[in-house]
Parts: structure tokens; C-alpha cells; sequence
């Protein structure tokens, strides 16, 4: 006689969020700071709400960014050891996992942003393809091609370096607003497959394809 056996996922063990659990570690002259925000925000989620109620700063050399999160998130502060826990209220909600490491990724982004700072390197490849800085600084002029002037200004807290005419360095306290603007120019030219030529970010690369011949 043969026995089956059967897992039952009800008996599983809780799986933790492997991001979320990871504490933060901040020096000295960094400060993060938990507050409620005045006037809160509900975001529906199908049948779910989300209410966001606070807002994360963090101080440091570099800056000040913000970041808004959920009533169900907290910090949890062990000041001996400069060690900052992210935690929820309820380990067995899948929405709340799914955030604890959203938002600690973020916070972590942060601390790295305003002790560091982030970066974004472009490299323009191409016959005639170079970028220039205009406006003291405050707009990169982009040639790829066109025959009309192209380029965007930059944004605020956002500095960006020429050390060549075919590089460009983007520096800031906020990861994501550095990786937005980077792509915003990468998109006057993103690299083709069959040349080559274009608007490479971080060390991107291309698989280049063969010619079709007809």
C-alpha cells in the first residue's frame, strides 16, 4: 500500500521579508526622523486601502529627502549601536511584506543619498555624438544626430559634470530622481542594435544584430 503525502501550505512557515528584516545603519551626522503628516492619504488597492499617515526624514551632509509610508510601518531605534529596525504590524499580511521592503530599500537609498550621494554615468557613442554643458551648468546641450539643438535643463539638486564631451556624470542625494533624469536623456537616443550608436547608462550593453539582407 502506497501513502501520498500531501504539504499543506497552511503548515508552512511564515516566510519574513528578507529585505524588510535587514536593519539600517547610520552614522553620527545622520539623522532619521519619524513624524505624522497633517493631512493623511488613502490609496485603494482593489478591495484593500492603504492610509498613508507619516513621512521618514533624513538629514545629512548632502541634503534632506523625505519619504511617505504607511500607518502600519515603524522604526524601531537602538541608539547604542546606530541601528534602525523597520518593522509592521502584522508579519502574516502579504501587502505589508511587500511594503517593509519597499520602504526599507528606500530609507537605506536615502541614507546612502545624503552621506555619498548617488551617480549616473552616460556615455555617448556615436560619430559626432557629444554632450555639452550650458547655462553654468544648469543645461546639458545633446547632439546624437539631429540637425536642431536637443537637451534638457537640470533639475534642481541634481548636478551633472562633462569630464569628456562623449560622458557625462549625474550627481544627487535622491537615486531615483538621478536614474529619472539619466533616462530622460538617454531617450534622445537609445542605443541601436545594429551600429551601436547611442545614449549608453551604467555601464549598459547590447547584443548588436546582423544587417538583413535583401
Amino acid at each position: 500500500m502506497s501513502f501520498i503525502q500531501k504539504r499543506l501550505l497552511s503548515q508552512t512557515k511564515l516566510l519574513r521579508s528578507h529585505v524588510g528584516s535587514l536593519p539600517l545603519y547610520t552614522s553620527p551626522e545622520v539623522q532619521v526622523s519619524m513624524s505624522t503628516l497633517s493631512i493623511p492619504r488613502i490609496i485603494r488597492k482593489g478591495r484593500a486601502s492603504l492610509n498613508i499617515s507619516q513621512n521618514i526624514t533624513v538629514e545629512g551632509p548632502k541634503g534632506e529627502l523625505s519619504i511617505e509610508v504607511p500607518d502600519f510601518l515603524q522604526l524601531d531605534r537602538d541608539e547604542k549601536h546606530g541601528k534602525i529596525n523597520v518593522v509592521i504590524q502584522n508579519a502574516e499580511d502579504k501587502y505589508q511584506r511587500s511594503m517593509w521592503g519597499t520602504v526599507r530599500s528606500l530609507i537605506n537609498n536615502h541614507i546612502i543619498g545624503v552621506t555619498e550621494g548617488h551617480l549616473a554615468v552616460l556615455r555617448f557613442v556615436g560619430t559626432g555624438y557629444r554632450a555639452q554643458l550650458e547655462n553654468d551648468g544648469r543645461f546639458v546641450n545633446i547632439k546624437v544626430g539631429a540637425s536642431i539643438k536637443q537637451g534638457l535643463d537640470v533639475p534642481e539638486n541634481i548636478v551633472v559634470k562633462s569630464p569628456a564631451p562623449t560622458s557625462l556624470i549625474i550627481e544627487g542625494c535622491d537615486k531615483q530622481q538621478v536614474l529619472l533624469f539619466a533616462a530622460k536623456l538617454r531617450k534622445f537616443h537609445p542605443p541601436e542594435p545594429y551600429k551601436g550608436k547611442g545614449i549608453y547608462v551604467n555601464g549598459e550593453t547590447i547584443k548588436l544584430k546582423d544587417k538583413k539582407i535583401k
